[in-house]
């Protein structure tokens, strides 16, 4: 998996590619931590080329949500998921927790 992260003047993008499993969730828990650990909620995860996402990587996301959420700083948003993993995200109910647009530019135009 890679990551790669982008900070804009409103929100951080964070680009991920392959797959996010309970090996590379970690990985990603990471980067997302890293972002909010500087005080920076409004965060844009660009799952263009991600072709997996496990429980693992579902359970970082939450977190990470959560953490945004909290006191009402900010929040994670998805951009560009494939059929696949907008299918997980459906089978798991969590399209109630995120905001979901088909593309990072509309997803970053939000904040």
């Amino acid at each position: 998996m890679e990551i790669t992260l982008q900070q804009f003047k409103r929100c951080d993008v964070v680009r991920v590619k392959g797959r996010v499993d309970s090996m590379t969730a970690p990985q990603l828990a990471q980067a997302l931590h890293g972002i909010i650990e500087e005080g920076r909620f409004r965060i844009v995860v660009d799952m263009s080329e991600v072709e997996f996402v496990s429980s693992a990587g579902l359970r970082v996301l939450l977190e990470a949500q959560k953490t945004c959420k909290r006191w009402n700083r900010g929040e994670v948003v998805l951009a560009a998921l494939s059929p696949t993993v907008r299918e997980a995200f459906e089978l798991t109910g969590f399209t109630r927790l995120f905001t979901i647009y088909d593309d990072v530019l509309s997803a970053v135009g939000a904040f």
